[in-house]
């Protein structure tokens, strides 16, 4: 049996598989999401042609394809256009079937054409990488030669390495199960705080709430892979950074809160939202508890996540929407925490509104805040007059 080219012991077989896949995810995140989908850095033509060239190889997959499918997701995140949102598909189909979808997906000529704009056309797109299926068969004749029949089994790894980690884990779990630093509007989440194995992709939901930033990490316990090989190709000149997460900044409280303050307040919206979340999660706990003494039945869990999170209230049946109504009625602290919350995530989603009317409504807005009686949200709107660019 012919042993290929190169002749390593069990383990050294281990290790260039995992080397391999890595490049690939590493294409994958830096090229494909940050670069392309997201214009968060741009990329020297030496790299940028690499990973192209790679991805070829090592997944078949076009550029164009990938880029506009993660556009809409965003564009249509946990709703029944988003192609792979498991609220709405369901853990086990996004999981286990998220290349399925993703293949259906890049037959829709609509989302190709809306959200694909801007990806490579040339020469080598059109006439060469376009043919996924040539581009992944070279790779295993390579890997044969080189390897031998062990190489088969190396690229059936590189074949389901991309399938499973990217459209399956991040995808699937990405969007059901982890922890949350920002309050934004889908239910994505970070799977861990080190992004290493999928290239920094583990943190989901830092990148949904700062779409555009070329760096996924934001706490100083978060490492992000790929944030590392950026910056290498940036020393190097082969790679220019354009957006990160906006680091919140703040100086003494405005009596009177002015425009600087609103775009602020609307840069940070993320972290005004988090802060709101941790600032009346002990008021809303306190009230449910109370409800709960007077004999309402209550679901302590579910009803925090109602009344503090945004992506939660919009899907709800009939009966839990009975539920939590029934619980703001005998209860107005938990009603105002509710509607407030709404009405200050308003602020940043006008997007018809002029800057005078967005200005008008966060004054009322923090006037009707100290008004309230409750206490942390007197202590937040304190903090929303600091913030500053």
């Amino acid at each position: 049996m012919f042993s290929g080219l190169i002749d390593l012991p069990w383990w050294g077989y281990v290790l260039v598989a995992l080397a391999l896949t890595h490049v690939t995810i590493v294409s994958v995140t830096v090229y494909l999401h940050r670069h392309q989908a997201h214009r968060a850095l741009e990329l020297h033509p030496i790299p940028s042609h690499f990973f192209r060239f790679w991805l070829w190889l090592t997944t078949g997959m076009v550029t164009k394809e990938w880029t506009a499918i993660h556009r809409k997701h965003h564009a249509k995140c946990e709703t029944e256009d988003d192609p792979h949102s498991p609220q709405v598909k369901g853990i086990r189909k996004v999981l286990w079937e998220g290349a399925e979808l993703y293949r259906a997906e890049a037959r829709n000529q609509e989302t190709l054409e809306r959200y694909g704009h801007g990806t490579p056309d040339d020469w080598l797109e059109r006439n060469v990488y376009r043919h996924s299926l040539l581009g992944i068969s070279i790779m295993l004749v390579i890997d044969v030669l080189l390897f031998g029949a062990i190489g088969i089994t190396i690229w059936a790894v590189q074949m389901v390495w991309i399938p499973f980690w990217a459209a399956g884990v991040v995808n699937g779990l990405g969007h059901y199960w982890g922890y949350r630093n920002y309050d934004c509007a889908d239910a994505s989440t970070n799977l861990v705080p080190w992004g290493i194995l999928i290239g920094g992709e583990e943190l989901h939901n830092n990148h949904h709430s700062f779409a555009t930033s070329a760096k996924l990490s934001a706490k100083w316990y978060e490492f992000d892979i790929g944030w590392m090989y950026i910056r290498l190709m940036e020393l190097a000149g082969l790679a220019k950074v354009r957006r990160v997460i906006p680091t919140p900044r703040f100086t003494e409280a405005k009596s009177v809160v002015d425009l600087e303050t609103l775009q602020a307040v609307i840069t940070h919206r993320y972290d005004v939202m988090t802060r709101y979340v941790r600032s009346l999660r002990g008021t809303c706990a306190e009230e449910i508890e109370r409800l709960a003494a007077a004999g309402q039945n209550v679901n302590r869990k579910a009803l925090r996540r109602l009344i503090l999170s945004s992506d939660a209230s919009g899907r709800l049946c009939e009966k839990e929407r009975a539920q939590l109504e029934a619980v703001l009625r005998n209860s107005q602290a938990l009603a105002t925490i509710k509607s407030m919350r709404e009405e200050l995530a308003s602020i940043w989603s006008r997007s018809t509104a002029s800057s005078e009317q967005l200005l008008h409504q966060l004054q009322d807005w923090i006037a009707r805040a100290e008004q309230s009686g409750i206490a942390q949200l007197q202590e937040f709107s304190a903090r929303l007059r600091r913030y500053a660019l």
